[in-house]
């Protein structure tokens, strides 16, 4: 099969190939999904599971990628809960081999099913962005209805996603970007709007939950805006400031089935719209992961086409 790989971890996303591999093995509890649409986050070339296994063990080369939508063709013994042929998104394990590739092995249970009227390009940007935003809000910042929250990066993939979970909560909403970001934020349902480069922060005043995804300063002044018995929550970085009176969260999403069919029944009902920006094909993914590169949105790397796809269905 045609996998990206990544060898040496010096070499950046000049490191990036389009290789051949085997065919993945499905172990216990596995599937092998063949994949037809996939996504990936640029800053993963930094982490340690793109580099090592569990017990912390070299793995190279390499497959990264972490977001998948496809089809089930194989079952690894004793799985249970799909079937073959079933459509199916989620997430691949942070330290195996990952979704850009031709055929992947994932836990059955990193998986869930994919309705046949959600696209696998839409389907391939919800399950790190959706999962990521519903743990951070409301597994770990205990947002409710009549809170405000502050989000950073509002117009991203994860931001964006936010923004639509916490105004359908019955959240007041004050989203933060670059000025390029604010009609993107207000059109998704926020309330206000900050640009970072040219707002003092503090005029949002004192919030319940800040969810961030920049880290740096910003997440360093944030904590100050967090009142009493409020919460700092962050994927960016273990925060180094932390609320005077709340609390402070730094975490990694965890796969969740279950969450995963909530996210992509709202998708279905239009609650939630996710924003998908460049789709490219496998071959193109080494100039997708150059930072500025594509569209505002998720860049999805499309690995079974179109046609492809509709014949399968026929």
């Amino acid at each position: 099969m045609q996998a990206i790989t990544v060898r040496n971890r010096d070499a950046g996303v000049g490191g990036l190939a389009l290789t051949e591999l085997p065919y993945p093995h499905a172990a216990e509890n596995d599937v092998i999904v063949r994949v037809h649409a996939a996504g990936f986050t640029r800053g993963e070339l930094d982490w340690p599971g793109t580099w090592t296994d569990r017990a912390g063990r070299d793995r190279t080369p390499s497959v990264p990628g972490h977001e998948l939508s496809g089809v089930v063709v194989e079952l690894g013994y004793g799985t249970t809960g799909l079937t073959v042929g079933q459509r199916v998104f989620g997430m691949a394990d942070w330290t195996r081999d990952g979704s850009l590739a031709e055929y992947a092995a994932v836990e059955a249970r990193n998986l869930a099913p994919l309705p046949a009227d959600v696209d696998y390009t839409v389907a391939a940007a919800l399950p790190v962005s959706g999962l990521t935003a519903w743990q951070g809000l409301f597994d770990h910042g205990r947002l409710t209805a009549g809170q405000t929250v502050l989000i950073h990066g509002a117009a991203g993939s994860v931001g964006s996603v936010a923004v639509q979970l916490a105004r359908e909560v019955g959240a007041r909403v004050i989203a933060t970007g670059r000025s390029a970001d604010r009609d993107t934020a207000l059109g998704l349902g926020a309330d206000e709007f900050l640009d970072l480069q040219a707002d003092r922060l503090a005029e949002s005043g004192e919030v319940d939950v800040v969810f961030d995804v920049i880290g740096g300063e910003i997440l360093d002044r944030s904590a100050a805006l967090v009142r009493a018995g409020g919460t700092l929550v962050t994927i960016a970085e273990p925060p180094r400031v932390k609320p005077r009176d709340g609390r402070a969260v730094f975490f990694v999403v965890e796969a969740d089935r279950v969450g995963l069919a909530d996210i992509v029944q709202r998708v279905r009902d239009g609650r939630l719209k996710p924003i998908v920006g460049e789709v490219c094909p496998l071959a193109e993914t080494p100039a997708a992961f150059a930072p500025g590169r594509g569209r505002a949105g998720r860049t999805i790397i499309r690995i079974v086409s179109d046609s492809a796809t509709e014949a399968g269905r026929q």
